[in-house]
């Protein structure tokens, strides 16, 4: 009989601790059945008294019995107690909900693959203390051109022929249009950047569009060379494409530099073997800089025998060609959602942006 008793008492004080440790109804019933169901510990005893000797069946039924009882009403007890606890945990809940509060915001809709670009290059250049502004796109002949250094009667206007407006101003042709006023507006030394959309009337490829994206940046300072330049383009396309990349550097004409340059970037679509987006030559014509024309900085206000500086003019759109791996420059303004980019596979700055740009225009 001892060993009965202690049997019981071990199988009582399991259970006790196995309810103790249960976290939830769900597991509270669990651990019951497997005590008191239908094949539980205590459940094998008491079907066994029937096969027990007439004398012992008794005392040994009456044992088992009261163990049964003190269970059932301890998992009765812990049932109690949890489904108290869960109410006053719903009521508090209740009690602190306001049903003014606006609701949880589901993020909808993608990023444009241009947009994921430019805020990437936004955040490359404000942590080497560039401001980011944001031009007019309609820009008046004087900004666009003749503060550039293009005037009326040169050549140079034919390279970016755009669209004039019956007002008398022109969809700007390029951001470099932002430089003047910067000048003025800040004065040096300064760094700028001006991400923004183009215009000009291009033969529409797989590489060219009449509406596109660039990114312009300028810096004016004392001291500053075409090596300080070639450092600049150089960390900004290993952020973009977070990776180097091949280039070349090769001599370029235009008229807002002097000497000017054209940065190449190693064709991404095809690995340099030659496709349409780089004209089956394996080079992309990325960026376009030089050192900023004395003309331009006497324009914006500064002496060019105390300053020199730098410009270069990324185009957005091409970049985000090469990134992604969008062949055609047409999809980009296709309006096919199939080309966002789903928050979930953005990464580092991109993460935390929610408008397009943080400039502000330019007076």
């Amino acid at each position: 009989m001892s060993d009965l008793q202690r049997q019981l008492a071990d199988i009582e004080a399991k259970a006790a601790k196995a309810a103790d440790a249960a976290d939830g109804l769900e597991a509270l019933r669990q651990v019951e059945a497997r005590f008191l169901g239908k094949k539980g510990s205590l459940t094998q005893i008491v079907r066994s008294v029937g096969k027990l000797p007439p004398d012992e069946r008794a005392q040994v039924g009456r044992l088992a019995n009261e163990a049964k009882r003190r269970l059932s009403e301890m998992f009765a007890a812990k049932r109690r107690a949890r489904t108290e606890k869960a109410a006053d945990a719903e009521r508090e809940q209740a009690a602190a909900y306001d049903p003014t509060l606006p609701g949880p915001v589901r993020p909808r809709g993608g990023v444009h693959p241009i947009t994921a670009v430019q805020w990437e290059l936004e955040d490359v250049f404000e942590r080497m203390g560039f401001i980011v502004e944001a031009g007019p796109e309609m820009e008046s002949e004087y900004y666009n051109f003749e503060a550039l250094n293009i005037p009326s009667w040169h050549p140079a206007r034919d390279v970016q022929d755009t669209f004039w407006l019956t007002n008398g101003l022109v969809l700007r042709s390029h951001t470099s249009a932002m430089q003047v006023r910067a000048m003025r507006k800040y004065g040096p030394p300064l760094r700028v950047v001006v991400p923004g959309r183009c215009f000009r009337n291009e033969t529409v490829d797989a590489s060219h569009e009449t509406t596109f994206h660039q990114f312009e940046g300028f810096l004016v300072d004392k001291h500053i060379s075409l090596s300080s330049l070639k450092a600049f383009l150089q960390l900004m396309l290993r952020e973009v494409f977070r990776r180097d990349v091949k280039i070349r550097l090769r001599p370029g004409h235009f008229q807002y530099v002097e000497p000017g340059l054209e940065c190449d970037v190693n064709c991404l679509i095809c690995g340099g073997e030659g496709c349409p987006t780089c004209k089956q030559s394996g080079w992309v014509e990325m960026v376009p800089a030089g050192m900023i024309h004395p003309n331009v900085l006497i324009a914006g206000g500064i002496d060019p025998h105390e300053y020199t500086g730098f410009a270069f003019g990324a185009g957005l759109t091409r970049l985000a060609m090469m990134k992604y791996g969008i062949a055609d420059i047409r999809l980009m303004n296709s309006g096919d959602l199939r080309g966002l980019i789903p928050p979930e596979r953005l990464s580092g700055p991109a993460l935390n942006r929610t408008m397009p740009s943080r400039g502000v225009g330019a007076s």
